[in-house]
């Protein structure tokens, strides 16, 4: 509804107590820090990067130790959605883990230190498999694998990269030799193209023997073992079996930590504000005796922060002016049905001061489109439900997933009003439940539609979505008119805002009777004379105008009426931006449509007690199915038509949002008790 006007508060004070002053604005938590680059010129500031970096360091090492017990710990049970909310404590629990944080800094060193165990265990235990692997092929060789010979023979112990049997084995070592020569070949494995093979050959002939080998490719044995291939192997298993036993030791290690997992998510938050105090100190200028800061609160705050921070810290506080290269932060203030649909604002872009907040018309439209798009009573139940349980239990939840659930708290009651609207609850569940499991053998449907059934009639239901489109994107124009009239540009107004309203209004009502949208929509209108006459006076005023005044920044009449017909080509655009809107029937279309075939096919199978079973089965798998697609299509479609159709009539962002100097807690939010 309003954007949140803005203060600017300088601050000095004694740097005797800036640690003082700074901890009680993080605390606070109500001001956004602002830095000035000219004051470098008179003042210095503190090198807190290595400071900063540690911290940050610290923090991430507690949050890495804190996974590592989550890993190596049997899942405990949780309440259902704890995690959507930060955990409670009190200021004496912070205050304890701050006492304590050297200890439980060198516990979060200890289990990083023990993961890096795990890691040459698990390590150690990949080489020595791959050593397994790699003496396989010679298991049947039962001399170990360096062995070079005896007095009298040759070891040759290697492999070939082809497949050779003992025979070609015995010819590739005779080689041309016209006599036998003093050699004993073994195959011991030849598989994937390569063969493991033994050759011992008497010392007068070993070196002709090698010769022969090498010819073919003969490659020796690497040293892998001074063992038996099987005793490398089997060593080798036992000491993968130890491995494992230091792995599992040192798990358990990491597990019996668990007991102050708490502890190490109060130290991580601790170590995070921290270092966001540390960021905030080294972009303070000061001297040798004072420092000052400036920066944004709230208005209707700045003077009840002033006091405070006079009372508390000593400091000097003046109300500063805005200078012309500042930009305000931006803060939403809306009430408890349009605050919703912040975050979608914000996810786009947020106003800047003195432009118009849309989130009040933009929250209405958004919540009536999503029940448009999914329509289904039973749906919409069931997502009002859902939501109202976690905004019940979850009451300490971040903001804007508050905000996003209040959002789908809403939608739910929207989707559940058009299905009443449309006849729709789970399809025709009732319908298909009633004549199958209980007889019913009436004529039409038992839930009957408020209004009308789309499938039975889709082209009405495209008509409405179009005058749905129609006022959606006038309320966008009525926001750029509003703004025109806020900076008393009355001429912009009228040119700009009053002109598209009676020409796209004027085509609108000629097109209304013609026999052309008669034959395509069923319905017709029977404009009297002076209707019809009215809006083409109202089409060719707006016309004028248009073309006229909408390139009014030209003082060359012919560019300017030039640039005012091009303008007119615009009405291209607003026709697509209409068309746009058939995808509230179209997505609506689909969930039913799917709705009502999943119940169809829950009746196919089976009868009596076990048509019940697979029905009760198909039936919420299907629908859970068919609710989380829609509603994702819903959810994105929606989004389009504010992002494109509504900000693209008035809209440009550009603000700024406002990120107080806060305590930056992760895991814990600590209970007020000043």
């Amino acid at each position: 509804m309003a954007i949140v006007e803005m203060q600017k508060l300088g601050v000095y004070a004694l740097k005797s107590r800036r640690k003082e002053t700074l901890e009680f604005l993080q605390k606070l938590g109500a001001m956004e820090i602002a830095y000035r680059p000219e004051a470098e010129e008179r003042f210095e500031k503190m090198d807190t990067a290595t400071q900063r970096i540690r911290f940050e360091r610290i923090a991430d090492m507690f949050d890495h130790a804190l996974d590592l017990i989550k890993q190596n710990t049997p899942p405990e049970k949780t309440p259902l959605l704890s995690g959507l909310e930060r955990e409670l404590i009190s200021e004496a629990e912070m205050d304890e883990v701050i006492r304590d944080r050297s200890k439980y800094y060198s516990d979060a060193k200890k289990i990083v230190a023990l993961e890096k165990e795990i890691a040459e265990a698990e390590a150690a235990i990949v080489r020595k498999s791959n050593k397994i692997e790699a003496l396989r092929p010679w298991e049947k060789l039962d001399i170990p694998l360096n062995a070079e010979g005896t007095k009298k023979t040759v070891f040759f112990i290697g492999t070939f990269p082809e497949i050779l049997t003992e025979a070609d084995l015995d010819r590739l070592c005779q080689g041309e030799s016209e006599k036998p020569l003093p050699v004993s070949c073994e195959v011991i494995h030849a598989e994937n193209q390569q063969t493991e093979v033994f050759v011992a050959a008497h010392k007068t002939v070993a070196k002709d023997v090698e010769i022969n080998l090498k010819s073919r490719g003969f490659v020796k044995m690497p040293f892998i073992t001074h063992r038996t291939p099987k005793g490398g192997m089997e060593k080798r298993e036992k000491e993968i079996v130890s491995e494992k036993e230091r792995i599992a030791s040192v798990k358990k290690q990491i597990g019996d930590y668990k007991e102050y997992a708490e502890k190490y998510r109060i130290a991580s938050d601790y170590y995070r504000t921290r270092a966001e105090k540390y960021r905030v100190l080294g972009n303070i200028p000061q001297s040798e005796h004072v420092f000052f800061l400036e920066g944004w609160v709230e208005k209707s705050q700045a003077e009840r922060i002033k006091a405070l921070l006079e009372e508390k810290c000593g400091a000097v506080v003046e109300l500063e002016d805005t200078r012309a290269d500042e930009t305000e932060p931006t803060v939403l203030k809306n009430n408890a049905f349009s605050e919703s649909v912040e975050g979608v604002l914000e996810s786009y872009g947020l106003p800047q001061h003195k432009k118009a907040d849309p989130t009040f018309i933009m929250s209405i439209f958004y919540v009536f489109f999503f029940g448009m798009m999914l329509s289904d009573a039973g749906y919409g139940i069931l997502i009002a439900i859902a939501t109202a349980i976690v905004l019940k239990k979850r009451k300490r939840m971040e903001p804007g997933m508050k905000k996003m659930m209040k959002l789908f708290f809403w939608c739910g009651i929207s989707t559940a009003f058009w299905g009443f609207m449309y006849g729709g609850f789970f399809g025709d569940a009732i319908d298909v439940i009633a004549k199958n499991f209980f007889g019913y053998t009436g004529e039409g449907p038992i839930l009957k539609p408020l209004w009308f059934a789309p499938l039975d009639n889709p082209m009405r239901l495209l008509i409405w979505c179009m005058l749905f489109g129609l006022i959606h994107l006038f309320a966008g124009l009525a926001v750029k008119g509003f703004e025109y009239l806020k900076d008393h540009d009355v001429v912009g107004f009228f040119s700009d805002v009053i002109a598209w309203y009676l020409f796209i209004a004027g085509l609108v009502m000629m097109l209304l009777p013609t026999s052309l949208f008669e034959s395509v929509s069923g319905i017709s209108f029977g404009f009297p004379d002076w209707l019809k006459l009215a809006s083409k006076i109202m089409t060719i005023v707006g016309l004028v105008i248009i073309v006229f005044m909408s390139g009014r920044a030209n003082k060359n009449w012919g560019l300017r009426i030039a640039l005012g017909a091009y303008d007119i080509y615009g009405v291209t655009g607003w026709l697509s931006d209409v068309l746009s809107y058939s995808r509230l029937l179209a997505l609506g279309l689909a969930t039913g449509v799917i709705a009502n075939v999943i119940n169809m096919m829950a009746t196919m199978a089976g009868s009596g007690a076990v048509k019940v079973i697979i029905f009760i089965v198909v039936f919420i798998f299907g629908h859970l199915l068919n609710l989380a697609i829609n509603m994702l299509g819903a959810y994105v479609h929606t989004n389009r038509l504010q992002f494109v159709e509504f900000f693209g009539k008035f809209y440009d962002g550009g603000g700024e949002p406002f990120k107080p100097f806060k305590t930056s807690y992760k895991y814990v939010e600590v209970k007020e008790e000043m």
